[in-house]
């Protein structure tokens, strides 16, 4: 019998990462490892969604501490076959203006934090099972916009990480795959003022992570595909005008 593929959620807490985390199991049988700073609210899913607690082990881990990032991947309890890095942190643009700490979190989260832990995962060559690495980024990151170019910086450079990954792990045959989100109902977007008509569920968005095949940038749902193909193409005057 052929033992179940072993899934490190990187930011387990995340409401995407925990859709994925059901979909995993209970649509693939994977086993998950879910990691994340908020170990409580991830037992608490797995009660109240049913999840077979044997199929699910949940770690602690925290993005910004950089120094538990190799004790981490040492002690984890099977080497992944699947890894996804759903960390995320949001703070409003004017606050991180004025507010370094902020701007540096997100910094931390999106970019330096994966960038710790997984040069450490991709550098493990004795990991022959490793498969696939996949990255949830955002629109946000595709052009530079006023209204939040201190959050999308963060996860433009996430996404050029993830490009250059992907070309060097290319030759051991591991897919890497960035999911570029547009506006998702979650609870790091709540309260924002977003357009009802291009918010996505949760679940759709975790849907294109575990579906996630040999192309490298996934843009899920039909407007947001055609809002990334026009950002990408507009000229700079033009795009310096949008909010």
């Amino acid at each position: 019998m052929t033992e179940p593929k072993v899934v490190l959620i990187l930011g387990a807490n995340s409401d995407v990462a925990k859709e994925a985390l059901k979909i995993y199991i209970q649509e693939k049988n994977y086993t998950v490892i879910a990691a994340s700073r908020n170990t409580d609210q991830l037992r608490e899913y797995v009660a109240t969604n049913d999840l077979p607690t044997e199929k699910v082990k949940i770690l602690k881990f925290d993005a910004t501490d950089f120094d538990s990032h190799k004790q981490f991947y040492d002690n984890l309890p099977a080497k992944p076959h699947i890894v996804v890095y759903a960390a995320g942190y949001l703070k409003d643009n004017e606050e991180a203006l004025r507010d370094f700490d902020g701007a540096f979190q997100m910094m931390k989260v999106h970019y330096a934090g994966a960038v710790s832990i997984l040069n450490i995962i991709c550098m493990d060559e004795t990991n022959n099972r490793l498969e696939q690495i996949i990255g949830l980024s955002s629109l946000s990151g595709v052009r530079g916009r006023k209204s939040n170019f201190i959050y999308g910086s963060t996860k433009a450079a996430f996404t050029q990480y993830f490009a250059g990954m992907r070309q060097y792990l290319f030759p051991r045959k591991i897919k890497v795959n960035v999911i570029v989100a547009g506006y998702i109902r979650s609870k790091m977007t709540e309260g924002l003022d977003l357009t009802e008509s291009l918010m996505l569920e949760p679940e759709f968005i975790a849907r294109a992570v575990v579906k996630a095949n040999k192309r490298f940038i996934i843009v899920p749902g039909y407007k947001w595909k055609a809002i990334y193909h026009i950002l990408r193409m507009l000229p700079e005057q033009l795009v310096a005008r949008l909010p």
